[in-house]
């Protein structure tokens, strides 16, 4: 949104719509993602014909996001950016939704799933990291849109040779094909029935709009606000705090309204430690929506893993865009100017947005969460159950 808005000089309400348009789409995409690759039955397997057929889409989608072409202007690059932004989201439902279900079938031990969606979130952080690091390029180049081209080019090639290289080289578990849903409306009916179920995607969208807000933000909050700070070392300092610590604390995000300019250690202190609490839902979310597939599993009989997952995902993207629309109204509202200094109103839009909003999801997520009942005994049982049922007379 802060490359839309202040090197491509689209309006924040424009930017927020085109998300917004592509949040309703992902209700029907993702639904449809989940179901078919279920259902899917190939001597290659469930999920790894997906990722083979998106891998190149997604990077085609991904470059174009960042390459409109310098003659765009007004309702031309909105255009663009809509096809764009829909288009990367559609696909990418296409590839994050089959390999999150991937993860889930690797192993059905309960501790082992959350090792794995472990080391899936530390790649993320990688990734992300990687990013991070072309941004003090990015941000100090007289000439941001031909550099961000060249490093997007990098990076689509990069991100469709290491998905066909992942879907290559995962082992899949035959014995799972054909036991998929019958009726994609029944798989959110079963969802719906869920108890489990029900309370995860509520935590998960309220913990996913505090999340997302954070990530819309920090440019806002580093250039408008805090001022004399790069962006680009406070996202490094999140990311490294979530890639080696546990998560410890949600209360934090609060302390970030109360800080203003010149506040740099500060800001360095709580991204530091607000990264040490903001990688346990990535990591967390994924292994216990594993466990409440195999208690579904139990009830229905069927294996939903890819109809479970593609409705986290649109649950998580929802927040995304809900976030980006609701940011890009207000700032316009508030009288958001690119890349000039911010008068109060909007200094303080940023910052309730940024800090007071979070932590108010976090605590109501936390609060709600404490509900939740498949323990780790609870699974035990729930295991011992397929087992039986899956053993032959």
């Amino acid at each position: 949104m802060k490359y839309a808005t202040d090197v491509l000089l689209m309006a924040p309400a424009a930017v927020s719509v085109i998300f917004g348009v592509s949040r309703v789409l992902d209700a029907v995409t993702d639904p449809l993602a989940g179901y078919f690759s279920d259902r899917t039955q190939s001597r290659h397997g469930r999920r790894r014909p997906w990722l083979l057929g998106a891998a190149l889409p997604l990077g085609l989608a991904f470059l174009m996001i960042w390459a409109a072409p310098l003659a765009l202007k007004g309702a031309g690059l909105v255009a663009w950016m809509a096809v764009a932004v829909v288009t990367f989201y559609a696909v990418m439902t296409l590839v994050n939704v089959p390999h999150q279900s991937w993860g889930a079938e690797l192993s059905e031990d309960y501790h082992e799933r959350t090792r794995i969606f472990g080391r899936r979130h530390l790649m993320t952080n990688v990734g992300t990291v990687t990013a991070v690091l072309c941004l003090f390029f990015i941000t100090r180049s007289d000439e941001p849109r031909d550099l961000v081209l060249l490093l997007t080019a990098i990076f689509s090639v990069f991100t469709v040779v290491t998905i066909v290289a992942a879907a290559l080289t995962l082992r899949e578990r035959t014995e799972f094909q054909g036991r998929g849903p019958q009726a994609v409306l029944g798989v959110y009916r079963d969802l719906a029935r869920n108890p489990h179920a029900r309370l995860i995607m509520v935590v998960f969208f309220i913990e996913s709009l505090g999340g997302a807000t954070i990530g819309v933000l920090t440019p806002y909050m580093a250039q408008y606000v805090i001022l004399h700070i790069s962006f680009p070392l406070v996202v490094l300092t999140y990311m490294i705090a979530s890639t080696v610590t546990v998560p410890l604390w949600t209360a934090l995000f609060g302390c970030f309204f109360f800080v203003g300019e010149g506040d740099v250690a500060v800001s360095y202190v709580l991204a530091f430690i607000l990264g040490a609490a903001g990688g346990c839902g990535n990591v967390i979310a994924p292994s216990v929506t594993s466990d409440v597939v195999d208690w579904d599993e139990l009830e229905t009989g069927e294996r939903k893993e890819g109809g479970y997952f593609a409705a986290f995902s649109f649950m998580q993207k929802s927040a995304a865009g809900i976030t980006i629309m609701i940011t890009g109204f207000a700032l316009q509202l508030s009288g958001y100017v690119p890349n000039a200094p911010q008068g109060e109103a909007v200094q303080l839009t940023i910052r309730s947005l940024y800090a007071l909003f979070p932590l108010s999801c976090y605590c109501i997520g936390a609060l709600l969460f404490m509900r939740f009942s498949l323990n780790e005994e609870a699974h035990a049982v729930v295991k011992a159950a397929l087992a039986e049922r899956r053993t032959p007379g």
